[in-house]
């Protein structure tokens, strides 16, 4: 096996385990035999320790991320109605079609940051996310398709109603992921949508 296959087969072991059963349980011992390696030490000869494997992993993550949304097509949209319908309906695919990845990410950011200390989601993740539904939200006010609001609430709110997913399928791990989409599009189209389109809504 190339190193570079082998560092993909120990990140994906460190995924699987990591939205299993969490960051604690994560050691390089168990990631081993998860990946079906041996010894550790076959893991210590790709990553220098612990932080540097889950820094592999997250890198993983958010390149997963990228490409889905960009795939998605949501931005290639013809109006903002349908590019935020198309966001929020990409945006709850990524988790129901990558759930280990997402689980996994939300483990590090919640257990990692207390854990270790670290923090793998700052103010430039938190930028680059929000500010995405939040240009779809301005075009839409701009083409009198939205109502008045405070974009960048707005935009904070969708992203976290699809951000908390992971955490939800902890608790209710059969939620039906597209009904939950189906019922997000309805709710922020009430939310943003012109006076007009709420009065027929109505």
């Amino acid at each position: 096996m190339t190193n570079q296959a082998r560092r993909a087969q120990i990140v994906k072991a460190a995924i699987s385990l990591l939205a299993e059963s969490g960051y604690r349980v994560a050691t390089f011992h168990n990631i081993a035999k998860q990946a079906g390696v041996k010894s550790t030490r076959t893991i210590s000869y790709h990553f220098a320790n612990k932080d540097d494997l889950i820094e592999a992993v997250v890198s993983h993550i958010y390149q997963l991320i990228s490409t889905y949304m960009a795939d998605a097509g949501h931005h290639r949209a013809s109006s903002p109605t349908s590019a935020l319908e198309g966001y929020v309906r990409a945006a709850v695919g990524l988790t129901k079609d990558h759930r280990d990845p997402m689980s996994a990410l939300m483990t590090i950011m919640l257990e990692h940051h207390l854990t270790e200390g670290r923090e793998v989601y700052g103010d430039e993740q938190e930028s680059h996310v929000v500010s995405e539904v939040e240009r779809i939200l301005i075009d839409g006010q701009a083409a009198g398709e939205f109502t008045e609001f405070d974009t960048t609430i707005m935009a904070t709110t969708i992203q976290r109603s699809v951000d908390g997913i992971p955490f939800i399928l902890r608790f209710n791990p059969d939620l039906d992921l597209d009904h939950y989409a189906d019922e997000l599009v309805a709710t922020f189209h009430r939310a943003v949508g012109s006076p007009e389109g709420r009065s027929s809504l109505s």
